[in-house]
Order: C-alpha cells, then structure tokens, then sequence
C-alpha cells in the first residue's frame, strides 16, 4: 500500500473469521480505515463452496464487497475507495476499504515456522504497523489463539468484533425473571392494587426493580410469590400477580412443571399474546419436552393453530454420515430425534405408544423441516419449534424469524455450553442477541431453566464434569 498521510483515523486489518461472523462487517467503522488481506478473500472464495454452515455468510461477504468494489481500479483498491453513501446515521462508515496483497510479504517475518493462512494475515498487519506509523493499526480477529500469535510476534493492537455483542460475559445474560431475597411482600413499601376481571394487578414503585422489563417474571425465595411484569412508566411498574400455587399448578398435555423455572416456562410457553418464546438451559432441564407439550396442547386440544413445524441447524459434530435417504423429513430425523424421544415421553404409558405417536403426529400436523429451507418461506397460523438454537448465528436466526406470519408462535431454545459451530461463542451466539434484543419486545417471553431434571445422572454430570 502507499504511503498515505497520517490522520486520526484508525486502520482495522479483518481476519476471515470477522466476515463469516458478520458479512457486512468492514462497513462497521465509521470514520476508521478498513483493510482487507488477500489471504481473507481466499479463505472466503474456499469456505463460500463448501458445505459449512457459514457458506452463504462468505457469499454474502464477498458480494457486499464486489458492490463497493466493482467500479474500483486496481490502484484504487490498493490505496482504499471511500465507504461514504454505504450506511445512514451516526454509525455510517466514512473510511475507506481497500485489498492488501499479503502473498507478497512471504518470509518477511521470522517469528513463524510456516506461511499459514494465519501468518500471512498477522504478517500483512505487522507490515501495515510499520509502514503506516504513527497511525494506529489494529488487527481484528475472532480468534483467541491468532490474538496471542500477533501480540507475540510484535503486534500493538488487537480486538475482537463486539458491534453486535450485547453483552461481555454469560453471566450477565437476561434470565427473564427477578428473584427476591426473602419475602417479595417485605420489601414493598407502597402498592396500589386493582382487579381487572378475575386477575388482581399491584402498582409498585420503580425504585424496586429499575431495571424491570415488559414480561419479566417476578419471585421470591420464599415461594409466597409469583407475579409478571404487565407495564412499566418512568416511576411505576405494574405487576400481574400470578399466584406461586397457581402457577406450579399448570399443565400441558399431561405434563406439569418440576420447578418454579418450568412452571414459568409453561405460562409463557401457553400464553397466546406471546408470539416468541426463548428457552435457555443446560442439557436435562426439560426445553424441549416443555416446548413440545405446550405446542400439542395448543394446536390438537385448543387448537389455536393448525400445524406444527420442527426444524433445528444441522452442524456435523462428529464425522458426516453421508447422503440420507428419503423425504426431506426422513432426512431431517437423525437431526431431530430430540423431538421424537420427548414424544415417546409424553405417550409412555399409552396402551400402544409407538401407534399414540404416529395419530398424534398426524393428528397435530406436525412437520420436520431443514432450516435450510426455511428462507422464503412465510408461515401462517403454527407453532415452530426451533431447537438448538445456540449454533445460529444473529442472521440466521433474523432469516427464521422473518417467516413467521399472522397467528405463528416461534419457540427457541438452546444451551450455551453446547456450541458446536467453530465461530461462535456464548457472547457471540445468536441466542444470546436473541433474548438480549428481545427482552423488551411485549409479545415476548425469555426463560432460562435452571436445575437438571432429566435424571441424577444426568444432574451429576452437569454439575461435576
């Protein structure tokens, strides 16, 4: 690259990882340059025919760029085009992106013992670190390990992409409801209650809870307690009371909550003015099988909808088991097993089970569909149930979403602990930009299970492996 006059804008060198996370990530940094390795395209052109999840990420990725780029010469793609015009408001982008030939610094840095990908992209920011002082030149990755590969190798400057991270640790991650120490009455000073029909609403300072948010669950460790956030103004927070006993005593299709988490699961689960439900829990604490009862519940005995949709990602965890035969629903059943184990569950004690499943699977029209398939479509009057939803990315889930219609309820539920996807992480998953984007959305319900109920196996090894 030519050397250019030093400014107060920043240069941000993108590894591969950046674009698959976030395709239209270069246009990401306002007024600071951004620059694109050789290298970065490469792995993008290899991952955009392959048969990762990320595939379409890199399509998307490379064609963004080719629109900004198309009109370019090859000197002006050296030196930056101008990202003006590509973005609205504050954060519109201002800088330039430009392509920098990495191959061409081979051997230019002793601190390797190979010319991996990696290398070649840590060499060209260790080259633009030198040649660009004093500007600041930071390289942006992904990658924990590639991190510590540059800072060793002589690297200033290195960031992770945080525009779409919400939040900085799992632990701060919304559980969708608050939990009082001791009794939840002790602690209110003034409250104004009224009756609206058959439910009783509190009236509550906002002192008490300031962060409270549209359905956040409200409970106390003293089990005396159980109410949902209806509304909230500058100083007051209204508060459905739901009654703790009323509430454990819910059901669905035979199947009643374990645990206060459940229980709150449920009533948002069967709530028809919650269109999105979101299940965070680790493995054993009932997502699924909640998830599914209340859907059967729904559509075969209310029958407030007319089908019901299963589909989940299919990330290879182990090694690919080759072409499968059949319909696409045939295909779709290693992958969803899930789904029919909860359901050999629910009819356990049937005369016959295996003949219980196959009428209540027609009799609730219920459909397994790729997510693959997903995109175009527009879904009408249905439960979907989206299972293992941690391995999605932002996008992916945005594209599902956006397919729910008129009368459609989503269901999403995931573990955290079980990513499978090698370029997401609990912060960077997109169930964690699910419950955090949504937490304020009224027609949704987030909750996050704790204790394992599957087994005391199955506790133990949660707890201890």
């Amino acid at each position: 690259m030519p050397e250019t006059a030093v400014t107060k804008s920043k240069i941000y060198v993108l590894d591969t990882n950046i674009l698959l996370h976030e395709p239209f990530a270069f246009l990401s940094f306002k007024e600071h340059d951004v620059v694109v390795p050789m290298t970065v395209l490469e792995e993008l052109d290899y991952i955009k025919d392959s048969k990762k999840d990320v595939a379409r990420d890199a399509r998307v990725s490379i064609r963004a760029m080719e629109d900004t780029l198309h009109n370019a010469s090859p000197e002006e793609m050296v030196a930056g085009v101008s990202l003006k015009g590509l973005g609205s408001g504050d954060a519109a982008p201002t800088g330039r992106l430009s392509i920098f030939t990495d191959y061409t610094l081979k051997g230019e840095n002793s601190a390797f013992s190979n010319d991996d990908n990696d290398n070649r992209i840590i060499n060209a920011a260790l080259y633009l670190q030198k040649h660009k002082a004093p500007a600041q030149v930071i390289l942006v990755t992904k990658d924990i390990n590639m991190r510590l590969k540059a800072k060793g190798a002589g690297m200033k400057l290195l960031e992770d992409y945080r525009t779409d991270q919400l939040i900085s640790d799992i632990k701060y991650l919304c559980k969708g409801y608050h939990q009082f120490e001791g009794e939840f009455w002790q602690q209110v000073k003034s409250v104004e209650s009224r009756t609206e029909g058959r439910d009783t609403i509190h009236t509550i300072g906002k002192s008490l809870l300031p962060e409270a948010y549209i359905n956040e669950f409200i409970i106390d460790d003293d089990h005396q307690f159980a109410g949902i956030v209806e509304a909230i103004t500058d100083s007051s927070i209204d508060i459905l009371d739901l009654g703790f006993d009323r509430l454990m005593g819910r059901n669905a299709w035979g199947i009643s909550p374990k645990n206060i988490g459940q229980a709150m699961a449920l009533h948002g689960l069967l709530d028809p003015h919650i269109d999105l439900v979101i299940l965070t829990g680790p493995a054993g604490s009932g997502k699924t099988l909640l998830a599914l009862a209340a859907a059967l519940e729904m559509t075969v005995e209310q029958k407030q909808y007319d089908k019901i949709i299963v589909t989940r990602s299919t990330p290879d965890i182990a090694e690919s088991i080759g072409f499968l035969p059949g319909t696409e629903e045939e295909k779709m059943a290693p992958w969803l097993a899930a789904i029919t184990d909860s359901l050999e569950v629910l009819h356990k004690h049937d005369e016959n089970a295996h003949s219980s499943m196959n009428y209540i699977m027609e009799k609730a029209n219920i459909q397994f569909k790729s997510i693959n398939f997903m995109r175009g479509r527009s879904i009408q009057n249905a439960v979907v149930l989206l299972d293992e939803c941690q391995n999605l990315t932002a996008s992916q889930l945005k594209t599902i979403i956006t397919r729910c219609g008129q009368g459609t309820k989503l269901i999403c539920s995931g573990n955290l602990a079980q990513i499978d996807s090698n370029y997401l992480s609990p912060v960077t998953s997109g169930l964690t930009y699910l419950v955090e984007k949504f937490k304020d959305f009224s027609g949704s319900s987030t909750i996050h299970l704790e204790g394992v109920v599957r087994s005391r196996l199955a506790e133990y090894a949660e707890e201890n492996l």
